[in-house]
């Protein structure tokens, strides 16, 4: 009992270089992390994956991390301990965070205390990891940095994964109409079920047409695009008079014409979280509080994966067919 009392050491995913999911190396002599001022400490129960993390880890990113480093943001779990300084929580409180500073692939992880937010007990650990980044991100792409307004219409693409189902709840909250698109019959019915008010299937050839029909030739306000390489052209032809196409994700270069902005004034829009001010942060936090509490913010966990499977779901946040929720690591 004394020596796990005084247990410095943990399981980490570890990456010490740059490229494909088998970089990342799970490893049980990794030290656990200690808070430092206005810092906590978490036992994390679940942490969650991002698209984003893929890219990181491949080297192709424009932000890198020092190596070697633990990647993962958002994790929730039970506070452990509390650096100096720390008022807002204690040892046991449930949590979870909307980034981490020491890596969330992990048993522990170090963060910032104000980049940490109660967990309330309507939600279990593995929706917790599907807050931070999806809810946050969809949050500032709609209403920071998009500007929507209750009575717009809104097409988010990719719909069924983490941050598309995070927008698609907030906007229908929020008054908006709202089309989502998913790759699969699943991950259709799971947007229907999380606000969409209809669902189409990108992978039918003619499923732009489709919701041209639906929005007649006034066309759609925002469109929040997960996959801005392979969509922004047909994107532009699909928006309203001053619309904005809304940049989440993208994989590569894609060719567009200029033009297709100017007969509309519309508007291509990057989001970066990474960018957002405190201030901005703040009000997030208070948007997605609000809506969990309120009951309409329910995360949806997709696939789960032990920590030890961390390469598989690298792997699969890519190459799968199709989204149904969030990806969690459950430890």
């Amino acid at each position: 009992v004394a020596m796990a009392a005084t247990r410095s050491v943990m399981r980490a995913v570890r990456v010490f270089e740059f490229g494909g999911p088998e970089v990342l190396k799970l490893q049980s002599d990794v030290l656990i992390p200690v808070p430092k001022e206005n810092q906590v400490l978490i036992k994390v129960h679940a942490c969650g994956v991002n698209p984003v993390e893929t890219y990181i880890r491949s080297g192709s990113y424009a932000r890198k991390p020092a190596l070697p480093y633990t990647p993962g943001s958002d994790v929730a779990g039970v506070i452990e301990g509390v650096g100096e300084h720390v008022t807002a929580f204690k040892k046991g409180d449930r949590v979870f965070t909307l980034e981490t500073l020491s890596g969330g692939y992990a048993e522990y992880a170090v963060a910032a205390a104000n980049r940490v937010f109660p967990l309330p007990d309507k939600l279990d650990f593995r929706q917790g990891a599907a807050i931070g980044v999806p809810y946050f991100t969809a949050y500032r792409a709609l209403f920071q940095k998009g500007r929507a307004k209750a009575g717009e219409s809104v097409l988010v693409h990719g719909a069924s994964g983490g941050v598309g189902i995070a927008a698609c709840q907030i906007a229908r909250a929020c008054g908006l109409k709202v089309l989502g698109t998913a790759g699969t019959e699943e991950g259709m019915n799971v947007i229907l079920r999380n606000g969409a008010h209809q669902a189409f299937n990108h992978r039918d050839p003619n499923y732009t047409e489709r919701i041209k029909a639906c929005t007649g030739p006034a066309g759609v306000d925002i469109i929040i695009e997960m996959l801005s390489n392979v969509n922004l052209d047909a994107d532009l032809q699909l928006l309203s008079c001053a619309g904005r196409v809304m940049v989440v994700g993208c994989r590569g270069r894609i060719e567009i014409n200029p033009r297709d902005t100017m007969s509309k004034e519309s508007s291509i829009i990057g989001v970066s979280l990474f960018l957002a001010t405190e201030e901005e942060r703040r009000e997030c936090a208070t948007a997605v509080l609000d809506g969990i509490e309120a009951g309409w913010l329910k995360p949806v966990v997709g696939l789960e994966y032990p920590l030890e499977e961390v390469a598989k779901a690298h792997e699969d946040i890519i190459c799968s067919s199709g989204a149904r929720g969030k990806m969690v690591l459950l430890l």
